[in-house]
C-alpha cells in the first residue's frame, strides 16, 4: 500500500479505522472502506488533511479526524505540523503566474470583515410571529405560562395560517411547526411534563419588544440580556418539573364522576377553585370537583365508549393503506386511525359529550388533543416474521420491548405473523427467532400470539375489541390526573396502585400517554444510561436495569472501575460478580462482563 498510494499515512489510518469498525460489527467500516479506496486511487499528494475533502466518500468530519491524527503523528516524530493551505483569491485564480507573494502580503494586511448578525424578527403574521405575539401579552414579571390549546387560541388571530390544519391539501405542517424554530433559538421555553406550558425567555421578550417597535415605527435598540434572567433560559423541559398540586388529599380519597349525571353546560366556565362542602354521609357525590384534588378520577360505566385505535403505519401495502380498517368494518369494528407514539394497536375509552367537560375540568392542566380519551390496559405490537428478523438485527426489538414495558400499560401482546422465510434466512436466523420469542414470554412476561397471515390478525383484533368492550364498559376506570404524573415515577406509581387494588383499572389520558412515551421528550438520564448499556450485544433490558440498580449513573459505574486501579482481572469480573449475587436469572457471564469493562473502563 505504501508504494502504490500517494498518501500512505492517510490510507494507513483509514485502514486501521476500517478494521476496528469491522471488529465491532459497526456499519462504519463501509464508510471507512469507501474513503480508503478513494484515497488509495488518488494520484495527488496532500499536504494537509483538509485537501482530501475533494475525494468521493471523505467529508469534513473524516478530514478533521485525519488532521488530528496527522498532528499527533508530527508531534511524536518531531515533524512540523502542516498548515492548512490558504484559499486562493480571485486575482490569483485569474493570474496564476502573477506575483503571488505580493498578493499574499496584501491578503494578510487586509483585515477580515466580521459578518454582522442580523437580529431575528419573525415575519409579520407568520406562525412564529403569532406565537411570540401571544406569549408577549403575558406579564413578564409573572410566572404564568400557557398550554398549547390556550396559546393557539391567543395566537390564531395574529396569524394568516391555521394552527390546526395544513394550509394546502397534501401538506403536513401547520403554523404550530414554527414552535420548533422558537425553541431551537431559545426564544421560548417549556415547563411541566407531560402537560407542557410555554413562556418567553429573556431573548424571547427582546424579540417581542423588537416586533412592537417595528409595528410602532420606532428603532429602539434592545439590549442583549444574559440567560440568567427570571424567565427560564432553556427550551428543554426537565422531566421532574411537573405541575404539582398545592392541595393534599388522603390516599384513600376517590373522586367520582357519576354515570347518571346530567350533561351540564356550566362545567367549562366554572371558577378555578371551588370549595367542596360535605353535607353528611348521605350527601350525593358531585360530578364537578375542584382541580386541586390529586386523587384518581373514577369514571363510572356508561360515561364512556371503548374504541380501537390503529396506528397510521399499519398498512397492507403502500398502495392499499386502508385494508385493515376496511376489513375490521366487516366485523362491525370501526377503527380510529392516528399516529401512535408506541405500539401498533391499543384501545381507548372515549368520554361521552355529557361527561367530557366534567372530566376535563377535574383533570385541569391537560388541554392537549386526546385529553378526553383514556388509554386502557391493553396494547399490541404487530410484527411480520421478516420484520421481526430485521428488528432483532438492528436492535429495535429490544428497544421496543423496553419502551412497551416502561409505558405503564398492564397487558402487552406481540402478534407475530409467521410468513414463510427463504431457506437461507431460516438457516441464518431460525435459532435467533426461537430464542427471541421464548425470551419474550418467559423473561419479559409478554403475551405472544402467532397468526398465519394478516387476515387472521384482523379477526383476532375484532375479537379482542368486542371482548374488551364487554369487560371495560361494565366497570369503573380509575384515571390518574395528568398533572400528578412524572416521567420517572409513573410506572412505579401504577404498579403500586395495581398491587394494592388488583381488581381496579388504573389508566391515564391519551395525551399524557403520548407525552410519556415520546422518544425524545421523555428521555431521562436513567433511560439514556440504559440505552447506552443495551448498545452492547448480550446486554438485554433486564440486565441493563439490574446494572443500573447497582450503579445508578454512568459516573457511578466508571468510578467503580477507577477504584479498582490497574487490576484488569477485577475490572473484567466486576459486573459478573456483583450481578450474579443479585438475581441468578439475569446473571451476566464473565465474557459479557469483560466486554462491559472494555467499554466502560477504557
Amino acid at each position: 500500500m505504501a508504494e502504490e498510494c500517494a498518501n500512505p499515512l492517510f490510507a494507513g489510518w483509514l485502514t486501521e479505522w476500517m478494521d476496528e469498525a469491522r471488529e465491532r460489527n459497526s456499519k462504519g467500516h463501509i464508510v471507512y472502506k469507501k474513503a480508503y479506496q478513494s484515497m488509495k486511487a488518488c494520484p495527488t499528494r496532500f499536504q494537509h488533511a483538509s485537501e482530501a475533502e475533494q475525494l468521493n466518500g471523505i467529508g469534513p468530519k473524516l478530514c478533521t479526524r485525519l488532521h488530528e491524527k496527522h498532528v499527533a503523528y508530527c508531534s511524536e516524530n518531531g515533524l512540523p505540523v502542516p498548515k492548512k493551505p490558504r484559499r486562493k483569491s480571485r486575482a490569483q485564480v485569474d493570474d496564476p503566474e502573477g506575483d503571488q507573494s505580493g498578493n499574499e502580503d496584501a491578503a494578510e494586511e487586509q483585515p477580515t470583515k466580521k459578518r454582522k448578525v442580523k437580529e431575528y424578527v419573525p415575519k409579520l403574521r407568520s406562525g412564529a410571529y403569532a406565537l411570540v405575539k401571544a406569549l408577549g401579552e403575558l406579564d413578564r414579571e409573572g410566572t404564568k405560562a400557557l398550554s398549547k390549546k390556550d396559546l393557539i387560541d391567543r395566537a390564531q388571530p395574529h396569524c394568516d395560517s391555521n394552527f390546526s390544519t395544513p394550509s394546502e391539501p397534501g401538506k403536513f405542517y401547520t403554523a404550530w411547526k414554527s414552535m420548533d424554530t422558537l425553541l431551537s433559538k431559545e426564544l421560548v421555553c417549556t415547563r411541566g411534563h407531560p402537560t407542557k406550558r410555554y413562556q418567553l425567555t429573556d431573548e424571547g421578550w427582546n424579540v417581542a419588544l423588537r416586533m412592537q417597535n417595528e409595528e410602532n415605527g420606532t428603532t429602539t435598540a434592545v439590549s442583549a440580556t444574559t440567560k440568567k434572567g427570571k424567565a427560564a433560559s432553556s427550551s428543554i423541559a426537565k422531566p421532574k418539573e411537573t405541575l404539582k398540586d398545592n392541595g393534599k388529599v388522603a390516599a384513600n380519597e376517590v373522586v367520582d364522576i357519576e354515570s347518571d349525571a346530567e350533561p351540564q353546560e356550566q362545567c367549562t366556565p366554572l371558577p378555578k377553585r371551588i370549595p367542596i362542602k360535605d353535607s353528611g354521609p348521605s350527601a350525593r357525590r358531585t360530578s364537578i370537583v375542584a382541580p386541586m384534588n390529586s386523587a384518581p378520577i373514577v369514571l363510572q360505566p356508561g360515561t364512556f365508549e371503548v374504541k380501537l385505535v390503529l396506528d397510521t403505519r399499519e398498512v397492507r401495502t403502500k398502495t392499499d393503506r386502508d385494508y385493515i380498517a376496511n376489513e375490521l368494518k366487516k366485523y362491525d369494528v370501526v377503527a380510529d386511525i392516528r399516529a401512535l407514539p408506541l405500539g401498533d394497536v391499543l384501545w381507548i375509552a372515549k368520554l361521552k359529550p355529557g361527561h367530557a367537560a366534567a372530566f376535563q375540568y377535574r383533570n385541569a392542566g391537560d388541554d392537549d388533543e386526546g385529553s378526553d380519551e383514556i388509554v386502557l390496559e391493553h396494547i399490541i405490537e404487530r410484527k411480520r416474521l421478516d420484520d421481526l428478523v430485521s428488528s432483532i438485527k438492528d436492535g429495535r426489538f429490544h428497544e421496543q420491548k423496553f419502551r412497551l414495558k416502561r409505558s405503564g400499560i398492564r397487558h402487552v401482546t406481540y402478534v407475530v405473523e409467521t410468513v414463510t422465510l427463504s431457506a437461507e434466512r431460516q438457516d441464518l436466523y431460525g435459532q435467533s427467532i426461537e430464542s427471541a420469542l421464548a425470551s419474550m414470554q418467559i423473561v419479559d412476561d409478554i403475551f405472544l400470539k402467532q397468526t398465519a397471515k394478516m387476515d387472521e390478525t384482523i379477526k383476532y383484533l375484532a375479537r379482542m375489541t368486542k371482548s374488551l368492550k364487554s369487560v371495560y364498559e361494565q366497570k369503573a376506570l380509575h384515571v390518574l390526573p395528568s398533572r400528578t404524573l412524572d416521567v420517572s415515577t409513573h410506572h412505579t406509581t401504577l404498579d403500586e396502585l395495581r398491587n394494592k387494588s388488583p381488581a381496579n383499572a388504573y389508566c391515564i389520558t391519551f395525551s399524557a400517554f403520548c407525552s410519556l412515551c415520546d422518544k425524545s421528550d421523555s428521555l431521562t438520564l436513567r433511560d439514556l444510561y440504559l440505552k447506552m448499556l443495551m448498545c452492547m450485544r448480550g446486554v438485554t433490558g433486564d440486565k441493563a436495569i439490574e446494572i443500573q440498580k447497582i450503579w445508578p449513573t454512568p459516573n457511578a459505574l466508571i468510578q467503580a472501575y477507577n477504584d479498582l486501579g490497574a487490576d484488569q482481572k477485577a475490572k473484567d469480573l466486576l459486573v459478573s460478580d456483583r450481578l450474579g449475587k443479585e438475581i441468578d436469572r439475569k446473571q451476566v457471564g464473565k465474557v459479557l462482563s469483560a466486554k462491559i469493562a472494555e467499554v466502560w473502563a477504557g
